[in-house]
C-alpha cells in the first residue's frame, strides 16, 4: 500500500478526533471513511429496494430483460431514466462494498 502525506487542519484533525475518540488521525480517518460507507450503502441500498419494489425483480433480472427483449415501453424516457439511475445505484454500491472490505483491512493493521 503506498502512502500520501495529507495535511489536515487543526480544526479537522481535531474534529476527527472528536468524532471517533481515536488520537491517531489515520486510523480516525479510517474509521469516518468505514462509516460513512457502510452509511451511504445502507442508503443505496434503500434506493435499490424502491426499484426492485416498483418492477417487481432484481435488477439483474432487469437487465436481462432490458436486454433480451425489444419491447416499445424500453423506449420511454421513464423507463431509461429508471435504468439507469438503477444502474448507477448497483454500480456505486457494488464499488463502496469493495472500499469496506478495504478499509476493514487497513483498520485491522491499527488494532
Amino acid at each position: 500500500m503506498s502512502e500520501k502525506t495529507m495535511i489536515l487542519p487543526k480544526e479537522t484533525a481535531q474534529a476527527l478526533v472528536d468524532l471517533t475518540g481515536e488520537v491517531r488521525l489515520d486510523a480516525a480517518l479510517t474509521m469516518v471513511m468505514r462509516d460513512y460507507a457502510r452509511q451511504k450503502i445502507v442508503e443505496l441500498e434503500a434506493g435499490m429496494r424502491q426499484y426492485e419494489q416498483k418492477y417487481g425483480m432484481s435488477f439483474e433480472a432487469y437487465r436481462h430483460i432490458w436486454e433480451t427483449e425489444d419491447s416499445p415501453e424500453h423506449y420511454s424516457y421513464a423507463a431509461e431514466d429508471d435504468y439507469l439511475l438503477w444502474e448507477g445505484l448497483v454500480t456505486r454500491r457494488t464499488r463502496l462494498a469493495g472500499s469496506t472490505e478495504f478499509l476493514k483491512e487497513v483498520e485491522a493493521h491499527f488494532q
